[in-house]
């Protein structure tokens, strides 16, 4: 039988990020499981580091990670500190490390210095590659929410956190509404976990969006797409696409598209399906304007959308993950196949990785 994995979650190194990949209550399901948790202490984090004494979880200070014992899970959620330079655990976190993006030849170098391994959460998938733990919903919430309210003057920054039902009171109030000027929405990617949410956002927000999916960007009607107030693209891609909008749409005479929020934000990535802007926002600056004059456009593109929801993104996320983690004993497909995304990533450029990265047990 293999050995019981033990986890260590460490606090996120990024004021802004709020979220958590464990909640305290399935911290308490992983402990009574045999499978031991260590907490590192955080202020930012939405759950206070107390709740995860209670559950059963060991408690750390923060960043102690740099010294755990070899054979941990390191887990968490964005990027890592730039130091140490050899990363030698087992890491399970959003990498963004295997599409070419800012950092990604670096990061990966770092596992290879070390001989640890980065098991992405982007890529625990089943069979036919669909993922099996993501934010993908709240990300869409959020960003439809944000671009909603900013269309109305109501977004400002610096942003913070709240609850989805406090966002949803900011969307729904009556005085806010804009009935006269017939806001309209198109989402791109419709139908997937963030196309949901950003549906669900503008619903609420008493915008009935224009539904568009894989099919109806194969011809991209780009006279209809820039006929509309708000853009929320939340296709997410493994290949090069032609571009949904480009620098020829933002000058078109007819363009009446004054938002542009994209979900996925793949910016400086080949796989970038708008690429008009060159750098992602943030909670202090969340809007670039690309476009000035009588027709204002501006872009919101913020890589951490769900954590302005961060308690219902955090429980949502958690529940899919959990599963997961339990099966990390057993040797699981699942934890199979992102370890080879990983060796894929890795050996695309030039970096071997050893050791305790032949196995996921």
């Amino acid at each position: 039988m293999s050995e019981m994995p033990r986890l260590w979650m460490r606090h996120e190194t990024r004021p802004t990020e709020r979220r958590a990949p464990i909640t305290p209550d399935d911290a308490r399901t992983l402990a009574e499981h045999g499978i031991e948790v260590t907490v590192e202490e955080s202020e930012q984090r939405i759950f206070p580091t107390a709740a995860y004494a209670a559950a059963g979880c060991r408690v750390a200070p923060r960043a102690d990670w740099v010294t755990c014992p070899e054979g941990y899970y390191v887990i968490g959620l964005k990027e890592l500190p730039s130091e140490p330079s050899a990363l030698r655990n087992r890491h399970i976190f959003f990498g963004h490390a295997y599409k070419g993006q800012v950092g990604a030849r670096q990061l990966l170098a770092r596992f290879a210095a070390g001989g640890g391994a980065l098991l992405d959460m982007e890529y625990l998938v089943d069979e036919d590659g669909r993922r099996l733990a993501a934010f993908g919903y709240w990300a869409g919430y959020a960003g439809a929410a944000l671009a909603v309210l900013h269309r109305r003057g109501l977004l400002a920054p610096p942003l913070s956190s709240f609850s989805k039902d406090e966002l949803d009171a900011r969307l729904r109030a009556p005085r806010h509404r804009d009935p006269a000027l017939g806001t309209t929405a198109v989402v791109i990617g419709a139908h997937g976990r963030a196309g949901r949410g950003a549906c669900d956002a503008l619903e609420t927000a008493g915008i009935d969006p224009t539904r568009w999916d894989s099919a109806d960007t194969e011809k991209l009607d780009h006279d209809a797409l820039i006929a509309h107030d708000i853009l929320i693209n939340a296709i997410g891609t493994v290949r090069p696409v032609h571009p949904f909008l480009t620098e020829v749409d933002l000058d078109d005479p007819a363009r009446r598209l004054s938002v542009l929020c994209d979900v996925t934000c793949d910016v400086a990535s080949e796989f970038n399906a708008v690429p008009v802007y060159d750098k992602a926002t943030n909670w202090e600056s969340p809007v670039v304007r690309l476009r000035d004059g009588e027709r204002p456009l501006d872009v919101i593109a913020i890589d951490n959308l769900p954590s302005l929801i961060p308690a219902d993104a955090s429980r949502d996320f958690s529940a899919q993950l959990c599963p997961l983690l339990l099966s990390l004993r057993g040797g699981s497909p699942v934890w199979a196949r992102s370890l080879r995304a990983f060796h894929l990533a890795s050996s695309s450029i030039g970096s071997q990785v050893a050791g305790s990265t032949e196995t996921t047990r």
